[in-house]
């Protein structure tokens, strides 16, 4: 009999608000977190659009001191992991610290950071780089920032695997709890790279949209006019807690993880499988996991990124992983109203399934005005439905082939 492990806490920071109340209204309201970029001069991009995070004042939730030591990446990690903490809750003290664990991570990290003291560096000269710029920059500081505020001293871990960093995270930080290493982990994603360079980059690769004309309608997945993503940002991270710890100290269960499967496509850099043969592996991993049958499942959160390749292998990976049952889903990519948060979208859309499965609603995916004939599955068009529902299952797929899902349950 292995550990259960339930979620007692959510945080979110995302283009579509602070908070889960913010969000869930967002979604239910079919809101986009879309628009130009403000945050530099665009002008020059093929991309000139992204999801910001916006009116996110950082010295409202951390001390100035603190903040010179983060990177925006690690402040969106901070704010979601104090108020998922907060929700759970949980107090840390001398006495259970060393079991409370952090796993936060991040596809890039402080890519601000490094373009900032890139540039004083051949602007000043090396004696003008910050002291602070290492530890600003790296990865595991977002994870390593919230031991530190919450006086976490259990296993402090990053995983860094793109797009899937997320749900990569949750399933890893459940994983420790179950093998008994701790009973409370604070696990998810967060990410901040809409920068020049990142934006650069991932236009260089023709991977995201060019609809600047129409930014509420450029991220559309499983569009048939559907022409690349939309970068954006932001953290999702919760509290995960062994059942019988929670059910002690009487925290109140939001949801059970009991799914977790990860693969690798082992085929190119960006580019998924053909067939989505390595996703097919992934969901049947999970599935396996949970030890429940496909037919259990009742919401899939696809990765659902609104590129051509993703949306049409996607489709394929389900319908062979869920037969007949796949036409009697309802499936949505909350990407289309959030933009691809990279390394935080996972962390970000494990939130979003709790929200589902208590509100027993599913959010919709928005702008699929042309449905691409090949993406003929239930992708809850424009408009949230209620639908009645105990297990939800989430997928995250990455560059260099990197694969993960998520099954959660409805707690009762």
């Amino acid at each position: 009999m292995r550990r259960r492990v339930v979620i007692t806490g959510t945080g979110l920071v995302t283009p579509l608000g602070l908070g889960k109340h913010a969000n869930w209204q967002a979604l239910m309201e079919a809101k986009s977190g879309v628009g130009r970029t403000a945050s530099f001069d665009v002008s020059a991009f093929a991309s000139q659009i992204s999801a910001e995070v916006r009116n996110f004042v950082p010295e409202d939730h951390i001390e100035h001191k603190a903040l010179k030591q983060m990177d925006r990446f690690t402040q969106f990690g901070v704010v979601a992991a104090k108020e998922a903490l907060q929700e759970s809750g949980l107090i840390i003290t001398d006495e259970n610290a060393t079991r409370v664990g952090t796993l936060v991570g991040t596809g890039i990290g402080g890519l601000s950071a490094l373009e900032e003291t890139h540039r004083t560096l051949l602007e000043k000269g090396p004696r003008r780089v910050s002291p602070f710029f290492i530890p600003k920059m790296i990865a595991n500081l977002a994870s390593g920032q919230i031991s530190m505020m919450t006086g976490a001293k259990g296993p402090n871990l990053c995983v860094v695997t793109a797009c899937t960093t997320g749900t990569h995270s949750i399933g890893e930080a459940a994983k420790i709890i179950m093998r008994d290493d701790a009973d409370v982990m604070i696990a998810g994603g967060t990410e901040a790279s809409i920068t020049p360079l990142s934006v650069g980059g991932f236009s260089a690769m023709k991977a995201l949209s060019t609809r600047n004309d129409e930014p509420l309608k450029a991220s559309r997945p499983f569009d048939r006019d559907r022409e690349g993503f939309v970068i954006g940002e932001g953290a999702g991270v919760v509290v995960l807690e062994e059942l019988e710890h929670a059910k002690k100290r009487g925290a109140t269960i939001l949801a059970e993880v009991i799914g977790y499967g990860l693969s690798s496509d082992a085929y190119h850099i960006s580019a998924p499988a053909p067939d989505g043969a390595g996703a097919v592996q992934c969901m049947q991993h999970a599935l396996k996991d949970a030890q429940i049958s496909p037919t259990d499942i009742g919401y899939i959160n696809a990765h659902g990124t609104s590129t051509q390749l993703n949306d049409k292998f996607e489709t394929m990976a389900i319908k062979k992983v869920f037969g007949d049952h796949a036409k009697k889903l309802k499936i949505s990519s909350t990407k289309s109203m959030t933009g691809h948060l990279l390394g935080g979208a996972g962390g970000v859309e494990a939130v979003y399934c709790v929200l589902m499965l208590q509100n027993q609603t599913v959010a919709p995916t928005v702008n699929l005005e042309n449905p691409d004939p090949e993406c003929d599955l239930d992708y809850v068009p424009n408009t949230a439905q209620q639908h009645q529902f105990d297990f939800a299952l989430s997928n995250s797929f990455g560059f260099g082939g990197t694969n993960g899902t998520l099954i959660l349950k409805r707690f009762s």
